[in-house]
C-alpha cells in the first residue's frame, strides 16, 4: 500500500463525496468545508493521481469513463473505513441495537421481548423505531428488518418471511359475510402509504377490478388496524400487523383467501462482515416467533 503515500487522503475523501453525492456544494456540505476547498482537493487529487476523474460540466462534475471504476473503488473502500471506525465503536457486545419500522415494533415485535429477554438474559436490547433503511455498517445498529423487495444497496438482505395481505375487520362485520362478493357492500379503511392497493386481494379472490367505498384513509397501518377493530370498515393486513389482535380475537380474517404482494420482511445486516453471536442468537428468536404466527394462518 506503498502507493498511498503518493496520494493525500483528504483529497481521496473529496474525489468520493463528489463522486458519490454528485456535486462540489453536497460534498463541501457533508465534508464541512467550502466548496473552493473541495476543488482544490480535487485538483490536486487528479493531479497526484494522473488521471482527470471528473469533467467538468454545465450539468456539474461528471465522472470520465476511467474515473468511473476509480469512484467505485473509493466510494467500497472509504465504506469499508466507516465500517471499521463503527466496529470500533461498538463497546459493549451485551447491547444489540435493532432497527425496526414503528408499526413492526409496536404491532409484533415489543409484545414478545420478554420471551426473548428470558432466553437471552446476557443481551440488553436497544429497539431503534423508524421508516428509514438504515445501514449497519456506517452506524451502531447490529440488525435491522425491513419490508421490501430485498434489493437494497450496500446491506445484506435475508428474506424473513413473504408478506402475504387479506382483509381484516371487527368480529361483529364478519359474522355479516358469506362469500368474499359480500365485501364490496362495505366500507374500507385504506393505509396510504401501502405498497401495495386492494386489487392484490380482489384478483386472488376472483373480484378483480371491483372497489370499496373508502371510510377513511391514515398514513399509517396501525391507525387503520385501530379503525378496523373499532368496526369502522375492512382492512387490508398481513401478517405481522394482525397477528396479535387476531390471537386476542379482536379482529376476525374472514374467507382464508391470503394473496402475495411480492414484498417481503428482510433482515437487514452489514455487507462482507462476520455476524456476531448476539445477532445470530436474535435472527434465530425471531424466526421461532415468526412460526408461531404463521400458525394462525395455517
Amino acid at each position: 500500500m506503498k502507493n498511498l503515500n503518493t496520494v493525500h487522503l483528504n483529497g481521496l475523501r473529496a474525489l468520493e463525496a463528489v463522486g458519490r453525492l454528485g456535486s462540489l456544494q453536497a460534498a463541501a456540505d457533508e465534508l464541512g468545508v467550502s466548496v473552493g476547498a473541495v476543488s482544490q482537493q480535487v485538483i490536486k487529487a487528479e493531479a497526484q493521481l494522473g488521471q482527470v476523474i471528473f469533467e467538468r460540466t454545465a450539468r456539474g462534475m461528471v465522472a470520465t469513463e476511467p474515473g468511473r471504476p476509480v469512484l467505485a473503488a473509493l466510494d467500497e473502500g472509504f465504506a469499508r473505513l466507516s465500517q471499521a471506525v463503527s466496529i470500533a465503536g461498538r463497546k459493549d457486545d451485551t447491547i444489540l441495537t435493532i432497527s425496526v419500522a414503528p408499526v413492526f415494533a409496536a404491532r409484533w415485535l415489543v409484545c414478545r421481548l420478554d420471551r426473548f429477554a428470558e432466553r437471552h438474559p446476557d443481551i440488553k436490547l436497544r429497539l431503534d423505531a423508524t421508516t428509514s433503511l438504515v445501514n449497519p455498517a456506517l452506524g451502531d445498529v447490529d440488525i435491522g428488518i425491513r419490508v421490501g423487495n430485498g434489493r437494497w444497496p450496500d446491506v445484506k438482505a435475508e428474506l424473513l418471511l413473504e408478506q402475504e395481505v387479506f382483509p381484516v375487520c371487527s368480529p361483529e362485520m364478519a359474522a355479516k359475510l358469506r362469500e368474499p362478493a359480500d365485501i364490496l357492500a362495505l366500507p374500507a379503511v385504506i393505509d396510504g402509504r401501502a405498497m401495495f392497493s386492494w386489487e392484490v386481494w380482489m384478483h386472488e379472490a376472483g373480484l378483480s377490478g371491483a372497489t370499496l367505498a373508502t371510510r377513511h384513509v391514515f398514513n399509517d397501518a396501525s391507525l387503520c388496524l385501530d379503525a378496523a377493530i373499532a368496526g369502522q370498515g375492512m382492512m387490508l393486513a398481513w401478517q405481522t400487523l394482525a397477528a396479535f389482535a387476531l390471537a386476542e380475537g379482536r379482529l376476525a380474517a374472514p374467507f382464508g383467501i391470503r394473496a402475495k404482494t411480492g414484498f417481503g420482511h428482510y433482515f437487514i445486516t452489514a455487507e462482507r462482515v462476520r455476524e456476531p453471536k448476539k445477532v445470530k442468537d436474535f435472527k434465530a428468536w425471531i424466526r421461532e416467533e415468526m412460526d408461531g404466527t404463521l400458525a394462525l394462518f395455517r
